[in-house]
């Protein structure tokens, strides 16, 4: 029997209350046509209904791309993930109580897909405690009609005295997963991908969940033309394949078709990459780097702290340290909006699972995360404000065991203008949004759980720098050209701890030349 299927096929298998599983990583390694064909089997006859949806990171482009093709109302009952920030059609549904929506630590929901595939209760970790997702807080219970539903994904586990996070597994009935070349057998390649997610980890899952593994492709060839170290996923795991419309089959969300210098196969001048323009964005990438150590392994998250990786290439020092996104990729220069995950001339492309097993491990020597909202103590939250659910990502992994975190982001949200030229920064329209406050919406990093491991923890702005320490946050520096009152305490829902030789940020950042740095 032919494994070779067409979308539409592949979505007549797609039954009601089925728990489906979806790969990918924001806009890489996507199955968008197999996801448009489900959406199209659904608009036109119902059909399939009630699913559980299960994803590890973000699947989506902010718009219609991605898992929004399950935002139709009826399609999902139940979500599990760790991130839909870029997902508004299934994150209005989430807000608005049409589903149950648990969100998980991205690291745990790419391992949990080992533990389902080796028939293990679960994912026993540390990763979560004295945050959301701890059952003593809210259990990663995204919405009211998760905790309505009184099921519960996490428990609170005591080993010889010292506590742990058991996010328990579930079996998968279908998934829909992404390579580069498929053959007749089912064997695939993931050679022009970007980001190998966790193809192999959800075939596995589903595979012996009994379940059916379903593989897009950019192109299909004849049996034993791929080379045994190109296969990443056998065919004995691959029920079908479909050979995807180019204009669906991408690499990622950010090129047409395929950029080989994303892939490891070809490299190009990082002289090539175009500057940042000196923003608020610059400035605080600028005061990243300037944290940054040779021979370090960096972690960068999404949003603005792409911003240190863009100037440690633009100052000619990523070769000299290893820049990390939790897709997997390593070294080169990350790329960055909808291309967060992928990276431009990578050294190494890891599997998601692996690189967070060495996240968990404490392997990162320092990162750069955003922060929606943080409070007096020091606390967190990345993951739910504003009117919306977005979810950890790996944020949570990535925080609570780098050796050293900065989060790093614009002192205030909304549109904002500034004036950065000669050595100062001039703060002409301010953003309206406060991300100081006295209370948190939901805690994504906890402060106490920090101080008790002995992190140092910095949170960098572009008009002011802060410390955490055991009793708060602490005022260390302010950009040259700002008053500390008027622009600083008076936009912060309290007061902060100020250190005693408050220091002016280095000139250096607010200049529209290269900083000159190096190690």
């Amino acid at each position: 029997m032919s494994k070779i299927i067409t979308r539409e096929q592949a979505a007549q298998m797609v039954k009601d209350g089925m728990t489906i599983a979806v790969g990918g990583f924001v806009g890489f390694g996507i199955p968008e046509d197999l996801l448009i064909g489900l959406q199209n089997r659904y608009i036109e006859t119902k059909s399939p209904k009630d699913l559980t949806v299960f994803h590890c990171a973000a699947v989506g482009d902010g718009g219609e791309r991605g898992a929004n093709h399950l935002g139709e109302e009826g399609l999902v009952k139940k979500l599990i993930c760790a991130h839909i920030g870029l997902e508004p059609r299934l994150n209005k549904l989430v807000v608005e109580n049409k589903l149950a929506a648990y969100m998980i630590p991205q690291g745990v929901t790419s391992q949990m897909l080992r533990a389902i595939a080796g028939k293990k209760p679960g994912v026993l970790t540390h990763v979560g405690l004295k945050t959301f997702a701890d059952p003593r807080l809210e259990g990663c219970k995204a919405n009211q009609a998760a905790v309505d539903s009184e099921e519960e994904v996490v428990s609170l586990v005591n080993i010889e005295g010292k506590d742990y996070l058991l996010y328990k597994s579930f079996p998968i009935d279908i998934c829909f997963i992404k390579g580069s070349i498929g053959d007749e057998s089912g064997n695939i390649s993931l050679c022009k991908e970007a980001v190998f997610s966790d193809q192999l980890e959800m075939a596995a899952a589903v595979h012996n969940s009994g379940g059916i593994v379903i593989a897009q492709v950019d192109q299909i060839v004849v049996k034993g033309t791929l080379k045994a170290h190109d296969v990443k996923v056998h065919g004995f795991m691959v029920d079908y394949i479909v050979e995807g419309n180019r204009e669906s089959s991408l690499q990622s969300f950010i090129c047409d078709y395929y950029r080989p210098e994303l892939s490891g196969e070809t490299k190009i001048p990082l002289a090539a990459i175009e500057p940042m323009k000196l923003d608020q964005r610059k400035v605080c990438g600028r005061r990243g780097a300037l944290e940054l150590q040779p021979n370090s392994l960096v972690n960068l998250g999404i949003g603005i702290p792409e911003a240190v990786g863009a100037v440690a290439g633009e100052e000619g020092l990523a070769d000299q340290i290893t820049l990390s996104i939790e897709s997997g990729a390593l070294g080169g220069v990350p790329t960055g909006g909808l291309g967060i995950g992928g990276t431009v001339n990578p050294e190494s492309i890891y599997k998601q699972p692996d690189i967070f097993d060495i996240y968990d491990g404490g392997g990162i020597d320092m990162s750069f995360l955003g922060a929606a909202e943080i409070d007096p103590m020091g606390n967190v939250n990345v993951s739910k404000f504003a009117g919306r659910v977005v979810g950890p990502g790996g944020f949570i992994n990535i925080s609570q065991n780098a050796k050293k975190v900065y989060f790093t982001g614009t002192f205030k949200a909304g549109k904002m203008e500034m004036e950065i030229k000669d050595g100062k920064l001039n703060i002409i329209k301010d953003g309206k949004g406060i991300k100081f406050k006295k209370e948190l919406e939901q805690v994504t990093f906890s402060a106490e759980y920090a101080n008790e491991s002995g992190q140092q923890v910095y949170y960098i702005t572009e008009r002011a720098v802060f410390k955490l320490t055991e009793k708060g946050i602490l005022l260390v520096e302010i950009a040259p050209g700002v008053d500390l009152e008027k622009d600083i305490l008076a936009n912060m829902e309290f007061k902060p701890l100020i250190a005693e030789d408050l220091k002016l940020m280095d000139e250096r950042i607010f200049k529209d030349e290269k900083m000159g740095l190096s190690f």
